[in-house]
């Protein structure tokens, strides 16, 4: 996959649509009874990349305040969404440590992983931080997973929503009509191409979610190492 043409094709779809009021709402961001919950391998940017997209977040902040914006406690890359989160799901459903011996089997343990943050990306519903690879690794290892979890029995459901082969991380959901639009869309302009920063990868997260990995409905099942 060329992902700058990727990410400048989502881009391109995403701006339009919003221009032509074509966007998504999220109605259930601030809903109390949303139970929605899954397990999802994470890959957390390093403290100072995060904060260099908080910066970002608050100049866009400052102009359309009512949309829903990652703190750093929740920015993340998901790595695989193994069971992606439906109402009523349970870690007491499933084995843990079955989940834990297939993830651990997946590992390739290579070439050290560094991941550039630069630039932003959008869809109808949400903005997105642009993720490039340094190598193929953590694609090879999504492989590792969809053969190894497949081939196990255990409840999954790998690739059901989309087959995700990027380092993308959402950090603005749209939850509410733009009062400011083209304020939003000329400052998204101003970071199409920004450097947030680079990080190695040396660790993976195996986390207990709800949808939008907000870190009060989160549990860290098991924490992989890379190195």
């Amino acid at each position: 996959m060329n992902l700058i043409e990727h990410y400048d094709g989502l881009y391109n779809d995403a701006i339009q649509k919003i221009r032509t009021d074509d966007y998504q709402t999220d109605d259930l961001i601030d809903a109390c009874d949303d139970d929605r919950r899954g397990i999802t391998l994470v890959i957390r940017p390093q403290l100072q990349v995060r904060n260099n997209i908080q910066n970002f977040l608050a100049d866009l902040k400052a102009i359309e305040p009512g949309q829903y914006y990652y703190p750093n406690s929740d920015i993340h890359i998901t790595l695989m969404s193994v069971i992606s989160c439906y109402n009523g799901f349970d870690l007491s459903q499933i084995s843990i440590p079955e989940y834990v011996e297939v993830i651990r089997k997946s590992l390739i343990h290579g070439k050290p992983v560094s991941i550039e943050f630069k630039g932003i990306t959008a869809s109808p519903s949400c903005i997105m931080v642009q993720g490039f690879m340094s190598n193929d690794i953590l694609n090879d290892i999504r492989d590792q997973l969809r053969i190894n979890f497949r081939n196990s029995g255990l409840q999954q459901t790998i690739d059901q929503r989309y087959s995700i082969k990027t380092a993308h991380a959402t950090v603005i959901r749209f939850r509410k009509q733009f009062r400011r639009k083209e304020n939003f869309l000329k400052a998204l302009e101003n970071y199409r191409n920004f450097d947030f920063g680079q990080f190695s990868v040396n660790n993976i997260e195996l986390v207990y979610n709800d949808w939008y990995q907000r870190k009060d409905n989160l549990k860290k099942i098991y924490k992989f190492s890379l190195e």
